[in-house]
């Protein structure tokens, strides 16, 4: 299991599909917690704010994520060069 995150490419492509998921769950909260004008069970209500809250997080961690891997490919690469 370690042994994926040790490979900065797997981080880099995993860190695209944290971002994608959590902008989805950001746009859907979003829509259901306050654009949406029908009724809904109070759970989905619940879940639709909650949604506004772990999506972002999402967003952050893909986004450091994304930074270490592209720091560790710079770091590889500068190794191959020299």
């Amino acid at each position: 299991m370690f042994t994926f995150f040790e490979n900065p490419l797997n981080v880099l492509h995993l860190s695209s599909k944290v971002l994608v998921a959590g902008l989805v769950m950001l746009l859907a909260g979003i829509y259901g917690a306050y654009l949406y004008q029908g009724h809904m069970p109070i759970a989905l209500l619940v879940a639709m704010h909650a949604m506004t809250i772990i999506g972002p997080t999402l967003l952050k961690i893909g986004y450091v994520m994304r930074l270490l891997s592209q720091y560790r490919l710079g770091q590889h690469h500068a190794a191959v060069v020299a």
